[in-house]
């Protein structure tokens, strides 16, 4: 991805993505991370530059990065 998300795509991701929200994972293209598709969690906040910061269920705390990494609400 270049850049970051337009102002507008950031408010969509907030209000698509409220803390407490449950999430599951799709993918994920940090090579390093434990996550796995199909990891569960709970979004708790979504930051000014869209990404989507969730407690997951196996104990991390990573951000999901707009354009690159998929969740879906569950």
């Amino acid at each position: 991805m270049k850049g970051f998300p337009s102002k507008e795509i950031v408010e969509q991701l907030k209000k698509q993505y409220p803390t407490g929200t449950r999430v599951e994972l799709i993918s994920m293209c940090d090579p390093y991370a434990r996550l796995k598709p199909g990891d569960k969690g709970t979004v708790t906040v979504v930051d000014d530059i869209g990404t989507v910061f969730v407690q997951w269920d196996i104990g991390s705390v990573l951000g999901v990065v707009y354009a690159e990494d998929n969740i879906r609400k569950i």
